[in-house]
């Protein structure tokens, strides 16, 4: 499936040759939604000739190398450095410069199933009682407005469904006389995290079908609340960030993060995928049991995967203004940049990454844009870019 490599050459690994070979089987034994269609189709095309592009030649040396444009799939794995810088270095401009703790919430198996088949609605809910339960402990423990960052997965390593939020949170809030700061070694009773998370979710899952959103009925759906209230939910608290910058690099690593890197695959044939899951282990699976995992973690169209809530919500401008103030800081508005008027990407890329795409990777010179000649119009099946 990829080119043989030359001597001392890595084959390059790519989910984009499994969908290329394999999807046409994936679709005669599974059934594929039309958002997971388009998937499959922009990752397969990703920065191939059949999106365009253009050759790159040196001013200074021989080198003529062809560029593809690329498919800004938010689930192709080829497609998130720049977005995730974008991001990366707007929240810079709003994150208080505190510690913050990380929370994980996470649901019982038993809701994975009517989360398949709603996601948008099951998602939906488990942001809002995430959030409510932090922002009523909130409330009633600090008796502050927290700083509140959610961001949903719904992958394990090995690609099993597993819906769960990481929430990040400021270690204190604005109070009307002020900053109230709290200590890093504890946020919140996880067991009281969970039992309000239960609850909350309960109440939002009873609330969806009430209003036609959920595909069950009401004797299934009181079956299932009855079961999923037996449950412990599990909320877990791992080590805070004692400074704001910890808190962008881990944000940096998880925001953007798709179901799997390419940088994960061992080996891919015919017959089988491997790729690494964790602790050095491996896995191997069918091609169309991957692309079926895979598409598991394909989100709902427009669905916002990295949420804000309390001082870092949207609508408390004001309120984090006035954090900034009781904290004796003004954030980084005088260096501030803003990227989005950069006139291009390559402008963007290289003030956020230094990496410069105009400068020759061989010899340093010039590099200059030219449209691709016939020739260089390689099929997407052997066309791969820089």
């Amino acid at each position: 499936m990829s080119a043989h490599p030359g001597a001392g050459e890595r084959v390059k690994l790519e989910i984009a040759d499994i969908v290329r070979a394999h999807r046409a089987s994936l679709e005669a034994k599974h059934v594929v939604t039309l958002e997971q269609r388009r998937v499959l189709s922009a990752m397969a095309l990703c920065r191939t000739a059949a999106l365009g592009g253009h050759l790159d030649v040196c001013c200074s040396c021989p080198l003529k190398h062809p560029s593809y444009n690329s498919c800004r799939n938010r689930h192709c794995p080829k497609c998130q450095g720049l977005a995730q810088e974008r991001w990366i270095a707007a929240r810079g401009e709003k994150l208080l410069p505190v510690g913050h703790f990380h929370a994980v919430f996470t649901v019982p198996s038993e809701l994975r199933p009517l989360a398949q088949k709603a996601p948008r609605v099951v998602y939906d809910a488990l942001f809002q009682a995430a959030s409510a339960t932090l922002q009523e402990l909130a409330h009633s423990r600090v008796k502050a407005a927290l700083g509140i960052t959610l961001v949903l997965h719904t992958w394990t390593r090995e690609l099993h469904h597993h819906p769960h939020v990481h929430a990040i949170v400021s270690a204190g809030g604005l109070t009307e006389c002020g900053w109230k700061s709290m200590s890093l070694k504890y946020l919140f009773h996880v067991e009281v995290m969970g039992a309000l998370l239960r609850g909350k979710m309960l109440t939002l899952l009873r609330e969806a079908h009430n209003a036609g959103k959920l595909p069950a009925t009401s004797a299934e759906l009181e079956q299932l609340l009855l079961r999923l209230k037996r449950h412990n939910w599990v909320v877990y608290v791992k080590k805070a960030f004692r400074h704001a910058e910890h808190v962008l690099k881990y944000l940096g690593r998880y925001t953007h993060r798709v179901a799997i890197s390419n940088g994960r695959f061992v080996a891919i044939s015919q017959e089988g995928v491997t790729f690494r899951t964790k602790e050095g282990k491996a896995i191997t699976l069918p091609p169309t049991e991957f692309l079926r995992r895979f598409l598991q973690h394909v989100l709902p169209k427009g669905f916002q995967k990295i949420r804000h809530y309390g001082l870092y919500a949207s609508a408390a401008e004001a309120q984090l203004l006035r954090a900034r103030e009781a904290l004796c800081c003004s954030g980084s508005e005088a260096a501030r940049t803003n990227i989005e008027r950069l006139q291009s990407w390559r402008d963007a890329l290289r003030h956020l990454t230094g990496r410069d795409l105009s400068v020759c990777p061989n010899c340093g010179g010039q590099l200059e844009q030219r449209p691709l000649a016939a020739e260089a119009r390689a099929p997407p099946e052997t066309a791969h870019a820089r």
